[in-house]
């Protein structure tokens, strides 16, 4: 049996969501859901100029396919996943993520892409630096990822 027709992608490119979304389509499906995680332009009470994700890209690729791998034993149905993520510096408005799932079934398709992206935020040794528009800087969640890898 071929491997899956998986895309997993780290890049310091812009990241496209015709192209995730092309990926995740096949003849078969009858949904793909699609979800973008995008800079916003403050968390919390604080205002971000920009943020900047670094990843261990060798060990972040495993992961993704480990998530598919996951979603696809629960999810037998699923005919495509895709995991793009943006690396580096990232301004308000820009996209950082891009899941897409493809399944012959919406319901499946939804639980599927939000079970990627949640695995993913907690397990993905991807990490993200919020910088503020008052010149200080946080990194965010670093000591989470680091424990989920132990």
């Amino acid at each position: 049996m071929d491997a899956p027709p998986d895309s997993f992608l780290l890049t310091h490119e812009p990241l496209d969501l015709a192209i995730a979304y092309a990926a995740a389509d096949a003849a078969q499906n009858g949904a793909v859901v699609l979800m973008s995680g995008m800079v916003r332009n403050q968390t919390g009470d604080r205002q971000v100029n920009y943020l900047d994700y670094q990843a261990y890209a060798p060990m972040a690729l495993r992961v993704f396919a480990q998530i598919a791998t996951e979603i696809r034993n629960r999810y037998p149905a699923i005919t495509r996943v895709v995991i793009h993520h943006r690396l580096g510096k990232l301004t308000v408005g820009e996209i950082s993520v891009i899941i897409a799932v493809g399944s012959p079934h919406r319901a499946e398709a939804f639980d599927a892409c939000q079970s990627a992206i949640d695995t993913l935020k907690d397990h993905a040794p991807i990490w993200k630096k919020e910088h503020w528009r008052d010149g200080a800087s946080t990194w965010v969640n670093i000591e989470k990822i680091g424990q989920s890898m132990m």
